[in-house]
């Protein structure tokens, strides 16, 4: 359903979708995009900024010609039958036919099939009647991809208004980049000795034997001297987390490490991360190699064992051959060492699950995996409903974008923070750890300081 016709209060079936507008999609090469890791965040206007970087190649966006919402458990499958009905009237000119150039939406999506009612939580920054999904067609778009740029124009009105032209990659008539100012931040639903005493739950609930393992998040609130410019974060993070995706949609803003799923071609991937431990300069520099030491810890792989199990399972009935490595490697990033696994596969164009799946749908049946959640995923949810005590909103919930072919890539929405729509001045913060048996609460707190740490740097309000 489109901005024009918004959805309903959550829980209830979605209103019939109105005849889409028609697309008119454009799309050029061009070659005056200077380089640099900042250079397409460096293009966008201060209005709802949408972006997927990283490395300095990605797509950014901004206008909106087109807005897609979704309602309650059939979010995703909703968004996509949406989607397509909008391509079945769209005219698409690519010159470029590369992933992320012709028609593209950017989603983002809740955490929860119902998600708690924010007044029940005392919670000061989400907003009643939020949609569970959104997909936001940009009015145009600036992609980069391995020494190719390209620009995209997208027209709802079923004209082209203006021909793309190099004077959109021109940011000098943008408005300047704000910067938030002295930053305040207060605990968030839960103060830490009360999420420490969650996990200390927790952990007894696995060790009883009713489930392997969970996943528990926490929140802080961010309040800061002037409103909040998703650019300023957007260009902290691209410059400091070049190896995550840094990504901007509908005010949620982070640079996640963790790419739920690509596809492109009829291949598939998925970048695993569970098991964590601070950099080097937070351990004893006589002790052993924190990388090391990782790699070798037993409550860090087996909770990483459970992780690469749930996706392998989830792609599985999609892919005719799949490729799940053996042992992780230890991805470092500045302000922590993960244990990380990229799962690949073959997307299965003539099985029992007949046209290959969008990566849409593909994010779809891959949330939550048991790194966002834990396993087994039902028990796993009840317990986070029972003793977390937090509205995640799209915390740890598939992001990303989506093309006209299907293709795209969906990244889970960690090291994260959400703008209140109602006050751009008040940020909620995101950090989840991964509970199993062996976990300490005192440690899984600190390790959520640390995953903290990259939005605080964000937002200047601590070092990287």
């Amino acid at each position: 359903m489109t901005a024009e016709h918004p959805g309903p209060a959550r829980g209830t079936a979605p209103a019939a979708r109105p005849t889409p507008q028609q697309l008119v999609v454009r799309t050029v090469a061009v070659d005056d995009l200077p380089d640099g890791t900042g250079a397409l965040v460096d293009l966008l206007p201060d209005d709802a900024p949408l972006a997927w970087v990283r490395r300095g190649d990605g797509i950014v966006g901004w206008g909106e010609a087109l807005r897609l919402e979704s309602w309650g458990p059939g979010r995703f499958a909703d968004a996509e039958a949406a989607w397509q009905e909008v391509l079945a009237h769209a005219v698409v000119r690519d010159e470029v036919r590369l992933p992320g150039s012709g028609a593209v939406a950017f989603g983002s999506f809740a955490f929860d099939d119902s998600p708690t009612d924010p007044d029940a939580l005392d919670d000061p920054v989400a907003d009643d009647a939020v949609p569970a999904g959104v997909l936001v067609v940009p009015r145009v778009v600036v992609g980069r991809r391995g020494g190719t740029t390209w620009l995209t124009t997208i027209d709802a009105d079923g004209s082209l208004t203006s021909a793309p032209g190099g004077h959109l990659l021109d940011a000098t008539g943008r408005a300047p980049v704000g910067t938030p100012g002295a930053v305040r931040t207060t605990a968030g639903a839960q103060a830490p000795d009360d999420w420490k005493a969650a996990v200390e739950e927790a952990t007894a609930r696995i060790r009883a034997g009713r489930l392997d393992k969970v996943v528990l998040a926490r929140d802080v609130v961010a309040r800061t001297e002037r409103p909040v410019d998703a650019r300023h974060l957007l260009g902290r993070l691209a410059t400091a987390y070049e190896a995550c995706w840094t990504f901007s949609v509908d005010g949620l803003v982070g640079a996640t490490p963790e790419l739920l799923v690509r596809s492109e071609k009829g291949l598939v991937t998925s970048r695993v991360l569970a098991g964590t431990i601070r950099r080097s300069d937070d351990v004893d520099r006589d002790g052993p190699d924190p990388a090391l030491f990782l790699a070798r810890s037993s409550k860090d792989l087996e909770e990483h064992e459970y992780a690469v199990r749930s996706v392998a399972d989830a792609l599985a009935p999609f892919c005719s051959s799949m490729n799940v490595p053996e042992a992780p490697f230890v991805l470092h990033l500045p302000n922590v060492l993960h244990l990380a696994s990229d799962v690949t596969g073959v997307l299965d164009t003539h099985g029992a699950q007949g046209a290959a799946p969008t990566s849409l749908a593909l994010a779809a049946a891959l949330h939550p995996s048991a790194a966002v959640c834990g396993t087994p995923t039902t028990a796993a949810r009840d317990l986070i409903h029972e003793v977390e005590g937090l509205d995640r909103g799209r915390y740890a919930a598939p992001v990303g974008w989506l093309g006209a072919d299907g293709d795209g890539e969906w990244g889970i929405a960690l090291r994260s923070c959400e703008i209140s729509r109602n006050d751009p001045r008040t940020v909620r913060l995101f950090a989840g750890c991964g509970i199993v048996a062996a976990s300490d609460p005192a440690a899984e707190l600190a390790e959520s300081e640390a995953k903290l740490e990259p939005v605080r740097y964000a937002l200047g309000a601590d070092g990287r």
